[in-house]
Formats: C-alpha cells, sequence, structure tokens
C-alpha cells in the first residue's frame, strides 16, 4: 500500500524486488506481486490527448470506438477500441504512455541512486547486494519500457520466431497505430494464467499448460535466443483454443550462443 501511495517508480521498484525473494524474502516477494496492474488509471481526457499527439490525427480518425481503461499499471494503462476494417469493426488493445512519467522517473531515480551511493559507502551488506547496480538495472529496464516502438519490434520479433509453434503465439501488432507513446495490438480474448479456477472450469489441462509455459520459454531462450522477460502470470492468457498468449514486451532478454549452450549444459 505504501510502495502504491508513493507513486509509478516506487510500484515498479517493487515489482522489481517481487523477483528476488533471495533478497526481501518469500512472504515479502509474494506480497509484492500483488503490485502487478494495480495503479489508478489517469483520465480518459489525458489518454485521448496523448494519443492524439502521438499520431498526429483526431481520435475520431484513428479509432472507431475509444473505451475506458480496462487495466493500469507503473508505466501505462490499456484501453480497449474498435478499428473499422474493410467495412467492419474489430476490437484492438490501446496502450498508453502514462503523461509526465518520464519526469517522474528520472526524480525517483535520482533519489535511488543517492539512497544506494550513501548505502553503500556505510554498510558492506549494503555492498554485497550492489544497490547501485539493483537501481542502474532498474534504469535500464524503465528507459527501454518507455518507447512503445522497442516492444512493437519485439512483439514482431517473437511472432516471426513462434509462427510455427502450435501452443503459443503473441498478439498482432497495428503498425499504422503505433508511435513512442501509442501502442495498438489486436485485442486478445483469453483466460489470465493465474485463474485457476476459471481454467479448470473450461476444460484446461492445468499441468498441460504448465508444460506449455516451461517448453515455450525454453524454446525463446534455447532455440532463438530471444526470450520474454516478465514472464509473470499477469502477462499470460490462454485463449479459446488453449494457446498460451504472452503480452507486455516491455522486457525482453537475448542469449548468445555461447550463453544458450551454458544454459543448456546446466539443465
Amino acid at each position: 500500500a505504501a510502495l502504491t501511495r508513493l507513486g509509478p517508480t516506487y510500484v515498479k521498484l517493487g515489482q522489481f524486488l517481487a523477483t528476488r525473494p533471495d533478497v526481501v524474502g518469500k512472504a515479502i516477494a509474494r506480497d509484492l506481486e500483488s503490485l502487478q496492474d494495480k495503479m489508478a488509471p489517469f483520465s480518459q481526457s489525458e489518454a485521448e490527448a496523448t494519443v492524439v499527439a502521438a499520431l498526429g490525427k483526431p481520435l475520431s480518425d484513428i479509432y472507431a470506438t475509444f473505451g475506458p481503461p480496462v487495466a493500469a499499471a507503473s508505466i501505462a494503462q490499456v484501453h480497449r477500441a474498435e478499428i473499422d476494417e474493410n467495412g467492419a469493426r474489430k476490437a484492438v488493445a490501446v496502450k498508453v504512455l502514462r503523461p509526465g512519467i518520464e519526469r517522474r522517473f528520472k526524480a525517483d531515480l535520482d533519489a535511488f541512486f543517492y539512497a544506494a551511493r550513501k548505502a553503500e559507502a556505510w554498510s558492506l551488506e549494503a555492498q554485497r547486494l550492489r544497490l547501485i547496480e539493483v537501481v542502474a538495472t532498474l534504469a535500464r529496464s524503465v528507459a527501454i519500457e518507455m518507447d512503445f516502438r522497442l516492444e512493437a519490434a519485439a512483439l514482431s520479433e517473437m511472432a516471426e520466431n513462434t509462427r510455427e509453434d502450435k501452443a503459443f503465439r503473441v498478439p498482432a501488432v497495428d503498425w499504422d497505430r503505433t508511435a513512442r507513446e501509442v501502442l495498438t495490438l489486436e485485442w486478445i480474448e483469453g483466460t489470465p494464467l493465474n485463474d485457476h479456477a476459471a481454467l479448470a472450469a473450461k476444460g484446461f489441462d492445468l499441468p498441460a499448460l504448465g508444460r506449455t509455459v516451461i517448453q515455450s520459454f525454453l524454446r525463446h531462450a534455447l532455440r532463438d535466443g530471444f526470450f520474454h522477460a516478465d514472464m509473470h502470470p499477469g502477462n499470460l492468457f490462454v485463449d479459446e483454443d488453449g494457446r498460451l498468449v504472452a503480452v507486455d514486451f516491455g522486457i525482453m532478454g537475448r542469449l548468445g550462443p555461447k550463453e544458450r549452450r551454458f544454459l543448456a549444459e546446466i539443465l
């Protein structure tokens, strides 16, 4: 609750620490996982103004309809919209950058770096945790996440890599409606992977889905050397055909041939 009140940068820090139970402990890490997609949304008028400024056209020329936010996270929020395609309406997901977020992150990250430097100067334990490097990693990740053209490129590359994979797919990018602050994607109808009761009620084989998650990640990492580096359950859905669908490609990872071989040998 405190991190949420402190704002987007602190929420992102909490999400980051949720992946490190070895540092903060399992109980705290589990609590911090609740920060995924739990931010208060910004106003509809601000979202619409951001879209118009980014794409340089009136909103009615871009989307047939532009609905209220359906999910809000630390850096952006997602709206359901519709476009006209060959005389028919098609649903799309529109990811919009939070207004003023870059300025806010810069100020907060400066404070994080100050605290990390002071801690490492006075504490051997802080030096062991390499707090300055932790903040630097967070800063690099956030800078990449705030340019949606990079996420669109990652989605397109992943789609190309996985086009023959029967059990995994990614949403298609609408490049004509994508810019630095706006990303338009195919709308995904699916069940969140963390909603076990709903998946079971629809008759999905949960252990088989678990295998699909692991096999998909290993194919991406070992076969392609390009993988989704934020593959938590909030970013994974199961469509009506039982395929795994991943969203939110803001954080990606790459492995060279040597690293892929090392990983394979370790496994």
